[in-house]
């Protein structure tokens, strides 16, 4: 798979194992996942552009990197992508901030869109699409469909956890979207929750059933 990138870290592992655990609580589930989207941050940037800024440094002047280009654009996918919006903006402070609300049609079991407020100049940016599950891939798929409408083209996808369906639809769908996650699990359940998976991740980080 190569648009799927496992970030194969023992931090993010060690404090994946702990998140999966279902007595752990609503504070500490929170805490653990700002922790591994820093992580994960790290990976997903590793293709920014750099240039060069001349600067002065306490002995001399020097030609140092710096980012180059618009701000990237982070954009969560509602309600529990918010869970990794902390982590990212702690690493990247200056990135711009959207969001996508998405529903599940009862009747035709599709993606609805309900809200979406994104920053301009999409295409400029490099974007970065967070939500903690990457199950059916189906809400994933709407919302990268609704950012390459409004002129996205260099985007990133990162979840906590996929499951091998869900990388098969988004691979189907977007190929030129590369995957980053914390970990593959083995399946879907018959009701769509990833297995072996650490339960709805929204509900968790939100204390709500």
């Amino acid at each position: 798979m190569q648009h799927l990138t496992i970030v194969d870290h023992p931090l993010v592992s060690h404090k994946l194992s702990i998140m999966r655990q279902k007595d752990v609580s609503t504070a500490g589930f929170r805490r653990l996942l700002r922790e591994i989207s820093l992580l994960l941050a790290y990976e997903v940037t590793r293709e920014l552009e750099l240039t060069t800024t001349r600067i002065v440094t306490p002995l001399q002047e020097m030609d140092a990197p710096t980012l180059e280009g618009k701000k990237l654009a982070l954009i969560s996918i509602l309600r529990a992508g918010n869970g990794l919006l902390d982590g990212i903006l702690e690493l990247i402070p200056g990135a711009r901030v959207g969001f996508i609300g998405l529903y599940r049609d009862p009747e035709t079991l599709k993606p609805v869109e309900y809200y979406c407020k994104v920053p301009s100049a999409l295409d400029a940016r490099m974007t970065i699409v967070v939500d903690p599950m990457l199950a059916t891939g189906n809400s994933s798929v709407a919302a990268i469909d609704m950012l390459k409408a409004r002129g996205a083209r260099n985007l990133r996808f990162l979840c906590l956890l996929a499951a091998p369906e869900g990388v098969e639809r988004m691979r189907e769908a977007h190929p030129d979207v590369p995957i980053f996650t914390a970990a593959l699990d083995e399946r879907l359940d018959d009701h769509g929750y990833i297995v072996p998976g650490l339960g709805d991740a929204g509900d968790r980080m939100f204390g709500t059933k």
